[in-house]
């Protein structure tokens, strides 16, 4: 434990910051992998709203800092190849 009390409030602030960057970077993930099942399945009206909400999630987590623009940007060009895919078939 930190000896100082500036040093101590920074560890619990720190531990507070870490699950809520970590929560939301799970969240995105797991509405990445809920459009992935249903452009897996072929169900386009489903992963069109599956891909509303991912993208949504993909740019507040590139606002916040939590990934990189460039690797939202490419996320989210991936999904948009796939639902696209979907649309032409």
């Amino acid at each position: 434990m930190a000896n100082i009390k500036s040093s101590a409030k920074r560890v619990l602030i720190t531990q507070k910051a870490t699950a809520r960057n970590k929560s939301a970077k799970s969240l995105m993930k797991t509405n990445i992998k809920k459009f992935d099942t249903a452009a897996s399945e072929s169900d386009l009206v489903t992963a069109e709203s599956a891909y509303k909400t991912a993208v949504k999630t993909v740019d507040r987590a590139a606002t916040r800092g939590l990934i990189h623009k460039n690797k939202a940007a490419r996320r989210k060009s991936a999904m948009t190849k796939k639902l696209n895919a979907l649309k032409d078939e």
